[in-house]
Parts: structure tokens; sequence; C-alpha cells
């Protein structure tokens, strides 16, 4: 779906990471099922199925709980410039958890599959997956038009890849508890 569902695209990234863990074996949910679970849960009105709303962080949370059962942990950020600050933690989770990580913030989501942060420095680059891709499962078409890829929080020409002027929030899915 072109020109919006970007959180939903997110979600589905991370219900396939669980499948390919081998934590679930549900199938990764449609648009339409992830905003039935929202109206089960009692979140949205029946009027939101079929709708094109969009979804948060929360919403993300609330599914993630009822298919598959797993928590989440949230980060907020006041602005794309405090989130370098989060780098340190963001690397305990994917050394800890290793699961992608939602990032919304403004109108836009993308999926976070990794950080390179040097401890020393403290500079830091995450590996994003945008999901405004539309288009073949082309790997390389993928990769070398920018869809996924390492982004700077500052590139070389000072261009912030996170905006300054918006709140972020970091849904850190956690892997379930194994007994």
């Amino acid at each position: 779906m072109q020109g919006w569902g970007c959180a939903y695209r997110s979600l589905q990234t991370i219900v396939s990471w669980y499948r390919l863990q081998q934590y679930s074996s549900i199938d990764v949910p449609s648009h339409r099922e992830i905003q039935q679970v929202l109206v089960e849960i009692g979140d949205k009105d029946p009027s939101f199925i079929g709708s094109r709303e969009w979804i948060g962080a929360i919403e993300l949370s609330f599914v993630l709980d009822k298919l598959l059962g797993v928590s989440c942990k949230i980060i907020n950020v006041r602005s794309g410039d405090e989130l370098p600050e989060k780098c340190r933690e963001l690397a305990r989770h994917f050394e800890t958890q290793g699961t992608p990580v939602m990032i919304g913030g403004g109108v836009l989501a993308y999926t976070l599959l990794g950080v390179d942060y040097n401890e020393a420095s403290g500079d830091c680059a995450f590996l994003i997956l945008d999901p405004h891709y539309t288009g073949a499962d082309d790997l390389k078409k993928i990769v070398n038009g920018g869809w996924c890829g390492w982004k700077k929080s500052v590139d070389n020409k000072g261009r912030s890849f996170f905006l300054k002027d918006k709140f972020y929030n970091l849904l850190l899915p956690q892997r379930p508890n194994m007994v």
C-alpha cells in the first residue's frame, strides 16, 4: 500500500523476525488483521477496520502482545537530535534481544535492524529498513536505492536523518520468556 501504512509494515517485519527465529508460527498479519486485533482489544472503534488511519508504537505493542504474547519496551525522545544519545541502549538491545525496533516519529515509521556504536567516540550509525519501499523483492534495488542501509544521525553534509523538530517513539520488542 503506497503512501501510508509504514508502521503496519514495520510490525509485519517484526512478526516475520519472530517466525524466522522460530518463536512463533503465526502468519504475518495483513493490515486489516492488525486493525481487527486493535478493535478486538478495545483500543479502536469498529470503524477503524478498513480505514487508512495510522498506528504507532503503542498500538504495535498491543498487537505484539495479543498475537505473540511478547512484551515491549518503549523509549521516547523529544527530538531526532536525542536519538544518538540512545545508541548505547539500542546496542544493548540488539546484543540481548536482537529483535527489530520500530521507530515512529512525526508521520513516518522506520524499522531499525541494528546500530553501529563506537563506545570510545560515541559515534553511531543506524541500520534502517525503510518500510516506504514499494516494488519487487529485488535485494539489489532495495539496497542500492537506499531502502535498506546505514544512516548516520548526521551525514557528512550536516543533514540529519532524524528530524530535529519531531518526537520519536522507539518500540523494542522483547524475546519471549523461554521456560
